[in-house]
């Protein structure tokens, strides 16, 4: 059996944040092997890993990478437990290695991502570290990787970096700056579709329906109904989906029809083909905390 040395205890401690108690007992169960150590910490439930695995980590921040011939874009969303850590130079390096990973090994899901290795290290060391050093829960909660052979790719990433956006164009035209624009604008203005073809038929149905009892509870006749309705559909798709918005840089124009009068310019034409915003947090349930009824759940012990 491999001596268990001071050194070897503390090495593990620093990489688990485990007592010194546990980091002795488990490279005593596994002979002296550190990492083979670090893994029966983290199944006994005794790393900071194990013991942060069930909180909720809804902040963070948004990681963007786009290639310098415009050609890929890549989007990661990577979440913590607090707005403190997302601020953190480890959480931020962290941050740049994942969205670095995505654009260059183009892993198709989030399994692909954490059975990979980064820098020549298993993802699930990479995060257990992380996570030792930080205190909190790291999670890496999705990404989007797009790259065109004909076309432009570009994104944009607030300063805050809690939310951006990553757009792809179909066109000859030299767009780059365009596609950044166009990115900005997602991320202010929050399309929830592409455009009306990408709209969810049971969507149109649900915002048709609503239409309806809107309409019914103002007093419109029965028979006006679906003279009104077409309507009321046609400004949810302009409000709802990239294309048919209002392009913030120009008031008076669609997204769509800007990007069509850019490409023109040019002498060419123009087509988004993909977008994705992502912004910290949103759909995740944040614990709400009653402290009120936590005392008096401790009262009745």
């Amino acid at each position: 059996m491999a001596a268990v040395t001071p050194d070897l205890i503390k090495r593990l401690r620093e990489a688990s944040n485990a007592g010194l108690l546990d980091c002795k007992k488990a490279l005593t169960a596994t002979d002296g092997d550190i990492d083979a150590a670090a893994d029966w910490l983290r199944k006994n439930g005794l790393s900071k890993a194990a013991k942060v695995a069930d909180k909720i980590a809804a902040e963070g921040a948004i990681a963007l990478k786009i290639s310098d011939d415009y050609k890929k874009a890549t989007l990661v969303e990577i979440n913590c437990e607090t707005d403190f850590v997302a601020k953190n130079e480890n959480f931020k390096a962290f941050a740049t290695e994942v969205v670095g990973y995505v654009h260059g090994a183009n892993p198709k899901t989030i399994d692909d991502l954490k059975n990979g290795a980064i820098n020549a290290k298993s993802y699930a060391d990479l995060i257990a570290e992380t996570i030792a050093k930080l205190g909190e829960k790291i999670d890496v909660r999705r990404f989007a990787n797009y790259a065109v052979s004909g076309g432009v790719v570009n994104g944009y990433l607030h300063s805050n970096a809690r939310v951006g956006a990553i757009v792809a164009i179909e066109t000859a035209a030299k767009l780059e700056d365009f596609a950044r624009d166009i990115a900005m604008h997602a991320t202010a203005m929050k399309p929830l579709y592409l455009n009306e073809a990408a709209i969810p038929s049971e969507a149109i149905a649900k915002e048709r329906e609503i239409a309806i009892e809107q309409l019914k509870k103002e007093g419109k006749p029965e028979a006006m109904l679906e003279k009104i309705v077409p309507g009321k559909i046609k400004k949810f798709v302009q409000d709802n989906t990239l294309e048919g918005q209002t392009f913030v840089k120009d008031d008076k124009k669609s997204v769509a029809q800007a990007l069509n009068d850019a490409a023109k310019a040019q002498g060419a034409s123009a087509k988004i083909v993909f977008f994705a915003r992502f912004e910290v947090g949103e759909g995740i349930e944040k614990k709400s905390d009653d402290f009120a009824a936590e005392v008096a759940a401790q009262t009745k012990r």
